[in-house]
């Protein structure tokens, strides 16, 4: 108790001596107390205008960050829909392609049977081949997993790379048999 007694002392000379400070200096104590509450009402608004001024600032950037989340969002959404449409037309032209080559290899196998026996030992194995690969590429084409963009992009191209060597291998094969 007796440290906030002394403090209040303190404060009461302060003001005492401050007072007749202007007093000597020809100031009133109605225009002491005037300028004092001016000065307090001023400090007031401006920091009550700062501490709003923060706030608002604040809550713009968190309406910002959601802002931008759902933006985020949004353009998430819009990729695996771009993506789930170009995996859909690969698999569908893929399947085309399988399909185109199961049909040539069948009609190359309905054109040895009647070439004869030579053809058929010279060119047996090979054909044997041709269905294992385009089997296995059926089968790759099913299996897949979406395992990300990268991993996407890596499959597509081996899958396009084994596909065209399936399909130069049976041109050669096939322009050499005619």
């Amino acid at each position: 108790m007796g440290i906030a007694t002394n403090r209040t002392l303190a404060l009461d000379r302060r003001a005492n001596l401050r007072i007749a400070v202007n007093t000597l200096l020809g100031q009133s104590k109605r225009r002491i107390m005037k300028n004092a509450i001016i000065t307090f009402a001023v400090m007031v608004f401006m920091a009550g205008t700062l501490l709003t001024g923060c706030r608002t600032t604040s809550e713009q950037k968190a309406d910002n960050a959601e802002e931008d989340v759902r933006d985020a969002k949004e353009e998430l959404r819009e990729a695996r829909a771009e993506y789930r449409a170009e995996w859909r037309a690969f698999r569908i032209e893929s399947e085309q392609k399988i399909e185109a080559n199961e049909k040539k290899i069948e009609a190359f196998k309905e054109r040895m049977e009647n070439a004869g026996p030579e053809r058929k030992a010279k060119y047996g194995r090979r054909v044997a081949d041709l269905e294992q690969k385009n089997r296995d590429l059926r089968r790759n084409l099913a299996e897949y997993r979406d395992e990300g963009r990268s991993r996407w992009e890596q499959f597509k191209s081996n899958f396009k790379r084994d596909m065209d060597g399936i399909g130069e291998t049976m041109n050669d094969l096939f322009k050499s048999n005619d």
